[in-house]
């Protein structure tokens, strides 16, 4: 595999594309092939990390490392989203090894025929809320243990367990409950993209900031989060690209979630959150994530069930999320982020 950098920079001769220069790790993002909407709107540092080179040619094809993946350009796709799609890192990895296929077992798991490999648990969760064949592809793999704990490869990336992401209160409780509880980090994706561009010998060096490049923040955009009471789904935007969707419960009967045009105005990491209404009376500890929006109306993690965009309306009016999509939120959301919730 031939990698070449594309030359200088002048940045009077690039393509007039934004470009954002990122001093985490010392390189840019542009929407020049539209890496930098794929990378918003896909996941962000969450999926694929920060980006680890600048674009170079790969193989005659421009590409980008992250943390996490590497994108590639295919012009020859429709136009849009689909000229980008990410590397095969994880069938690059483990290209050399011998790792056995499995018949269906039949046992409630997800069975993939194209690799002959399943998907259940903690992964499962992940792979159908993260993103799917067109993030990860599919399982290459079963669950292994590698470096001291539970994996499992993919085409394009590897998972990592990470079981103590999740606090002894909400494992109780959710052992308690029957339910299946998510943290944010409790599954990440590994750094193949760093891996394989050292394997590679590539350039990871910082660059100096392009002149005009802005350094790179969610506050570069209009934020803004739509919560749709009909479809139980909450949808974040970034002017008018969204950046993340989750699934919500919201106010039952006789404790409906107000409809209108709010703001954040008031934000928790955790709340024991009390109250007194329509003859009914509650007292909830250590609720994660909270995000107050209107009144005692708030945006927060939910640990007494799981029942998210299912229909089922069980708040005393707040927006119940997952633990992990409230902890994303309340990291990308700020005080005065508009809110609006409609039918």
């Amino acid at each position: 595999m031939v990698s070449t950098a594309l030359g200088p920079l002048d940045p009077s001769r690039l393509p007039k594309a934004q470009t954002l220069f990122f001093p985490q790790t010392g390189h840019h993002l542009s929407n020049r092939a539209g890496f930098l909407d794929f990378w918003r709107g896909n996941g962000q540092m969450l999926i694929f990390g920060y980006p680890i080179t600048e674009e170079i040619i790969e193989d005659r094809r421009i590409v980008q490392y992250f943390e996490r993946a590497r994108f590639e350009y295919h012009p020859d796709l429709a136009s849009g989203k689909a000229q980008v799609r990410i590397g095969l890192l994880g069938r690059e990895l483990i290209a050399d090894r011998q790792l056995p296929v499995v018949p269906d077992p039949q046992n409630g798991s997800r069975y993939f025929p194209e690799t002959g490999h399943t998907l259940t648990g903690e992964f499962r969760a992940y792979w159908e809320r993260r993103g799917g064949l067109e993030i990860f592809g599919y399982p290459i793999s079963e669950e292994l243990n590698e470096d001291g704990m539970v994996v499992q490869y993919f085409e394009r990336t590897r998972l990592e367990y990470n079981p103590n992401d999740m606090g002894a209160f909400y494992r109780g409780m959710e052992a308690f409950n029957g339910i299946q509880l998510h943290t944010l980090h409790e599954v990440v994706v590994s750094d193949l993209g760093r891996r394989a561009a050292a394997a590679r010998g590539i350039r990871m060096a910082p660059v100096t900031q392009l002149i005009g490049a802005r350094v790179w923040s969610p506050s570069l955009w209009a934020r803004r989060i739509e919560v749709s009471l009909a479809e139980q789904w909450l949808t974040a935007y970034e002017d008018n690209l969204a950046v993340y969707r989750a699934p919500v419960a919201t106010g039952r009967d006789g404790f409906n979630t107000p409809t209108g045009s709010f703001a954040i105005y008031m934000k928790l990491p955790v709340q024991t959150m009390t109250g007194d209404a329509s003859g009914e009376s509650w007292y909830v500890p250590d609720v994660p994530w909270v995000q107050y929006v209107v009144g005692g109306v708030a945006l927060h993690g939910t640990y007494w069930h799981d029942k998210f965009g299912t229909g089922y309306r069980l708040s005393h009016g707040c927006i119940n999320l997952g633990m992990d999509d409230a902890e994303w939120l309340y990291s990308w959301a700020d005080i005065g982020t508009p809110v609006a919730i409609g039918n």
